[in-house]
């Protein structure tokens, strides 16, 4: 299926469109190369202890329609019990892949899970390994990290379109 490209009435509107294109291609191709977001403060890392079971969100205080409740504090990830990530910016979880940000699908998939018809368990460690980078996976997040917050100031830099003509 072919891409559905608004029609423009002004070529500089043609050409931003064009330039954030090409911005997203090179962005989302080379994702895995992408430096972590400046930002990030990651703890832990120094402890040489990449395995990954799986990521959580702490909880914190929060209000959810009008009520005290326990709420996920998106800017800190707990990577496992010894690193933890922390200043993600909200922006990074607007980029939505399939329905979740692209970090809530880096964080489920990558985790430790058996399957419980089969037995079989998936481990994302094993591929670390195989690569023979033990920091694939936090590395891979905190580029995801990066690739969000810039998909999305790209997208929001679009020149606005009037799709009922």
């Amino acid at each position: 299926m072919l891409p559905r490209l608004p029609l423009v009435d002004e070529p500089r509107d043609f050409w931003a469109f064009s330039k954030a294109g090409r911005a997203l291609a090179e962005l989302h191709i080379n994702y895995e190369d992408v430096e972590p977001y400046p930002d990030v403060i990651v703890k832990g890392a120094e402890s040489e202890f990449y395995t990954v079971q799986k990521m959580r969100h702490p909880k914190k205080e929060g209000v959810v329609r009008g009520k005290k409740k326990k709420v996920d504090d998106t800017s800190i990830i707990k990577y496992n019990s010894r690193i933890t990530l922390s200043n993600i910016p909200d922006k990074a979880y607007e980029y939505i892949v399939n329905g979740k940000s692209a970090i809530a699908w880096i964080m489920e998939r990558y985790q430790v899970k058996t399957d419980k018809k089969s037995g079989i368990t998936n481990n994302p460690n094993d591929w670390s390994e195989e690569v023979g980078n033990p920091r694939y996976i936090l590395d891979l997040l905190l580029s995801i990290i990066n690739v969000s917050v810039q998909t999305v100031d790209i997208v929001n830099e679009l020149p606005k379109i009037n799709f009922e003509d």
